[in-house]
């Protein structure tokens, strides 16, 4: 499944921030999971990718946030809320 040109822009933050040796950016699924069987992220990759994605893009996303499970689902769901929360600042 190809990635849209925010999901590539994406991919190459997350392999970037969180030192993913050996993973190419654009190979990456945008609908697999990021955690467990997909990517294998674990919850210190999500704070650390919640302050790349912080820094990059001005979006803030929450350690407890009620909707973190849906929005660090995947790639593309991650992707979508960068891009709707920008739209409103």
């Amino acid at each position: 499944m190809s990635q849209t040109e925010a999901e590539r822009e994406l991919a190459e933050l997350l392999v970037e921030s969180l030192n993913l040796e050996g993973v190419d950016p654009h190979a990456i699924d945008p609908e697999a999971p990021l955690f467990n069987d997909g990517l294998g992220l674990d919850s210190i990759d999500a704070l650390e990718l919640s302050l790349a994605v912080g820094k990059r893009y001005g979006v803030q996303l929450r350690a407890e946030g009620e909707d973190n499970r849906r929005i660090f689902a995947s790639l593309r769901a991650l992707s979508a809320h960068v891009q709707s929360q920008r739209r409103l600042t």
